[in-house]
């Protein structure tokens, strides 16, 4: 194997970008520029004002993590026949095979295809540690800024009307094996002046708790940082990111173990974020999307006979979510819900792109092989249990996956049982996508619509339950 195919993205990116550099150069020197591309050049210069510049101002130290997401969104404003090329070098997927991917997202595509080392070939540190870097990298330098930290936060005359400042805290948890567990909590304020202390700004009293997605083996608060940011700047609300064990070293259920005890640990402290008990809204993607699905199952239908499988600690979980609040709604994003049927997206979508099925069988082994459960138990696959009475779900798939199917599957047993459920997929979109929402223009818009979407879902449920309580 090329060393080329052991290194980071961070590390190939530097190489297709001098591919860009050359394949530039030889498109311009074949032809006179057009109209398109000297406007797509030009929009660089002009797309922000002296007024939007001021406010985007961070010392410079902030960027150097984040050059990958500079180098990435940049891509997108190169001309057509550009990218084409360079994703043709690349041997990356053409527009026929992806009709809903635009050629700077297939790039994207390309370039991890190209650069991808089977997992079972690195150690499970090794690409966890990569996994993080990239993922970091990837984010935008905005949302590490904490509120009201950079040289211009409090002149009002540069502070947008439409603002909503985030700051975020990492807190100690007990995990439900009593060792410690993160949890990272963000806030949105209201605006802070010299005579009062930053209020909380969270108009709904609602709080996520989010579960970061990873094949329950890699990823951290870190890597879902920039997705929790929007949603606490976008909705007002908080968020509480969980970072629960991983496997190998704790196999399932103990990802879902932690998970349940940071449920519990945010019904005592929600009052702290501004919210109350009972609008907790859950969500993950990935993994975490299928641990939002079990613990919105378990929460309204708790399976005493599947927990006795766990002998003592299992009957302690029990009781503890027999008196747990129910979440007031969930939205999973690309979850994993059914760990045994092969769906019609696991043949179409199991190769070449950002999940495939190998991919899925080393995370699959990882959490499984060396669990006190059977491979087929409620705690580990969703759709084996009771959800009957799950909380109202707002459903989000993405077309390009090997889960999408799944996911489908999982809106229409709900909607068999008469949950209230809602299913948004995105189309062209591959598994993991909101890794880009900063860097692909798409993206980020389709992330955004999601976000609203799911906030007028839940408002909407609020909204019920106070004429009915009226």
């Amino acid at each position: 194997m090329s060393n080329s195919k052991n290194l980071s993205i961070n590390t190939l990116l530097n190489k297709a970008l001098m591919t860009l550099h050359l394949a530039s150069k030889e498109h311009l020197a074949s032809k006179e520029p057009s109209n398109q591309d000297t406007k797509a050049y030009d929009s660089l210069e002009k797309r922000l004002s002296v007024k939007e510049k001021i406010l985007a101002y961070n010392p410079v130290a902030n960027y150097q993590p984040h050059t990958l997401h500079y180098a990435m969104k940049s891509l997108g404003y190169l001309p057509d026949p550009i990218l084409e090329g360079v994703i043709g070098y690349l041997k990356g997927p053409n527009s026929k095979q992806y009709l809903h991917a635009n050629a700077h997202l297939r790039l994207i595509l390309a370039v991890n295809s190209y650069l991808k080392t089977p997992l079972e070939l690195t150690p499970m540190s090794e690409l966890r540690e990569r996994f993080t870097a990239d993922a970091v990298a990837m984010q935008s330098p905005r949302v590490w800024q904490q509120a009201n930290t950079t040289m211009l936060g409090n002149i009002k005359p540069f502070t947008k009307k439409s603002d909503s400042p985030v700051s975020w805290k990492d807190e100690t948890i007990a995990n439900a094996d009593d060792g410690d567990m993160t949890v990272r909590c963000y806030k949105a304020g209201g605006k802070k002046s010299s005579f009062r202390r930053k209020r909380i700004h969270n108009p709904d009293e609602t709080v996520m708790l989010f579960f970061h997605g990873g094949g329950f083996c890699i990823g951290d608060v870190d890597t879902h940082h920039e997705f929790c940011h929007a949603v606490c700047e976008q909705t007002g609300w908080s968020v509480v990111s969980v970072d629960y064990r991983l496997a190998p070293e704790c196999p399932a259920p103990a990802a879902l173990k932690d998970c349940i005890t940071a449920y519990a640990w945010l019904v005592d402290h929600c009052h702290t974020l501004g919210a109350l008990p009972s609008r907790i809204v859950l969500a993950g993607d990935s993994a975490g999307g299928g641990l939002s699905t079990l613990i919105a199952q378990q929460l309204t239908a708790p399976s005493k006979s599947a927990w006795a499988d766990l002998g003592l600690d299992g009957q302690k979980m029990f009781s503890l979510l027999e008196k747990l609040p129910e979440p007031l709604a969930q939205m999973p994003l690309y979850p994993v819900t059914d760990i045994e049927t092969d769906y019609p997206s696991w043949e179409l979508y199991g190769e070449g792109l950002l999940l495939d099925h190998a991919d899925v069988a080393v995370f699959d082994a990882a959490c499984l092989e060396n669990s006190l459960l059977p491979r087929l138990h409620i705690l580990n696959s969703p759709m084996l249990g009771d959800n009957s009475k799950v909380c109202p779900t707002y459903i989000v798939a993405s077309e390009l996956d090997v889960l999408r199917d799944e996911a489908f599957a999982y809106a229409k047993q709900l909607k068999g049982y008469g949950v209230a459920v809602e299913t948004y997929t995105v189309l062209g979109a591959p598994h993991g996508f909101i890794h880009f929402m900063s860097v692909h223009q798409g993206l980020g818009q389709e992330t955004s619509n999601i976000i609203h979407g799911f906030s007028s879902f839940v408002r909407e449920i609020i909204s019920t339950q106070s004429q009915l309580a009226a």
